[in-house]
């Protein structure tokens, strides 16, 4: 089937498979043999984890392509275009060589019935295999195991954090989840573990591979020193870095990703890296007058972080927040309720989004003395936007959109209108 166009493509692939989710590999393996591809020069490096896979996708793919080499990056989900997902060194694909790459995808399926996300990686896949790379570094959608990306070998796994999340699908306690994750490993090749208090799973299922497991805390270790912070693993160490304004632990971890697969970074590039290294929608300042911050946090672990990065704003900020109903709404509610002034709550569209008392009322169960005239619901962020705007500008207070990668969407869609107008 022809389509003339990539919006023509994403609809028809939506409406390829009934489910959004269905894991696992047969389907995808089967199209992908029929692709006969190759791979990159050089190595895969595979990232899974319940949180951090974007930002060390990113300094990972930033710090290669600084060293002079070419590099492929999958991750997911999008925020204004689907060609966010599939980058060559660093700048997103161009429509074109998406449609080519669909229907080649589409040629070799002959039938068979694959997902958006199955659909979506055998096309980044076949993008990487005809630009001639050095590397491609794949980030994991969902688990690892069973994700569409596990189909092909890494040479490079990574860890970046392992709690409690989609346990609908990965199961409902951290060793299942760190077993699931961990299954992106191979025998004989790299594991890194950038787990902090990593679930026994992951040494248990490198052991089982017969993967080389190096972790945090064990292998190598990083410390902080009030604006500056050190790395230290295999008779290597780099003193006074620069913080990031990426999450440190993250850094870490791919700096023992680099010093293990034989890079041998110098003090210099790292330092680079992390004075320069961005991520949308990673606690990213886009706008002033009112200062806005937008930050797709969206479980324990992430608020965790953003509620951190809160305390080192000048003012208490304002929040405008929309979730996923499927997410530990609770858990983050109970990390963030305090660290803002004011919240104003946004329904999210969708089978899945959640309403705005829904999240009220999760604030108000750990936070019952919170005056309900700072609790505000909306249903869309495009109806909190103007309200949140009038009381940050009149009490000098920064924003902060959070909540889901949707919510994050809105707000930049929206940003995006107001800016071509």
């Amino acid at each position: 089937m022809t389509h003339t166009s990539l919006a023509s493509w994403l609809s028809y692939i939506e409406s390829q498979h009934p489910a959004e989710i269905e894991l696992g590999l047969d389907r995808g393996n089967k199209v992908l043999s029929r692709l006969n591809l190759s791979r990159p020069k050089h190595q895969i490096i595979t990232v899974a984890g319940t949180n951090g896979k974007g930002s060390t996708c990113a300094m990972l793919t930033q710090y290669l392509y600084e060293q002079g080499y070419s590099v492929g990056t999958y991750t997911s989900p999008h925020f204004l275009a689907f060609n966010e997902r599939i980058a060559l060194n660093n700048n997103p694909c161009n429509d074109a060589i998406l449609c080519r790459a669909f229907e080649a995808i589409e040629a070799a399926r002959d039938g068979i019935e694959l997902t958006y996300f199955e659909f979506s990686t055998l096309a980044a896949l076949w993008i990487f295999d005809h630009s001639d790379l050095d590397y491609w570094v794949l980030e994991v959608g969902l688990g690892g195991r069973l994700d569409s990306v596990n189909m092909v070998d890494a040479d490079v796994a990574v860890l970046t954090s392992i709690s409690l999340d989609h346990v609908d699908w990965l199961g409902d306690n951290l060793e299942v989840i760190a077993r699931e994750k961990a299954g992106i490993a191979r025998k004989d090749k790299l594991l890194v573990s950038g787990v902090v208090n990593p679930p026994d799973s992951i040494a248990t299922t490198a052991f089982e591979v017969g993967a080389i497991l190096r972790q945090k805390n064990v292998d190598f270790s990083f410390s902080l020193d009030q604006d500056v912070w050190s790395w230290r693993g295999n008779d290597m160490s780099f003193a006074n870095l620069p913080i990031p304004s990426l999450p440190l632990q993250n850094a870490a971890t791919v700096i023992a990703v680099l010093v293990y697969m034989g890079m041998s970074p110098n003090k210099e590039d790292l330092a680079r890296l992390f004075s320069t290294a961005k991520l949308l929608g990673r606690f990213q300042k886009v706008s002033s007058s009112p200062d806005i911050y937008i930050d797709v946090a969206h479980n324990p672990e992430a608020a965790l972080e953003l509620a951190s990065r809160v305390k080192g704003l000048p003012k208490q900020p304002i929040a405008i927040c929309g979730m996923l109903k499927d997410k530990d709404i609770g858990s983050v509610m109970a990390y963030l309720a305090d660290a803002f002034s004011e919240w104003y709550c946004c329904d999210l569209g969708g089978i899945r989004g959640a309403k705005a008392d829904e999240l009220v009322n999760s604030i108000l169960k750990v936070a019952p003395n919170l005056p309900a005239n700072n609790l505000h619901t909306y249903t869309s962020v495009e109806s909190a936007l103007p309200s949140a705007l009038s009381t940050a500008k009149q009490e000098q207070r920064p924003i902060i959109v959070f909540g889901s990668f949707v919510t994050v969407s809105d707000y930049l869609a929206l940003s995006q209108v107001k800016s071509d107008l």
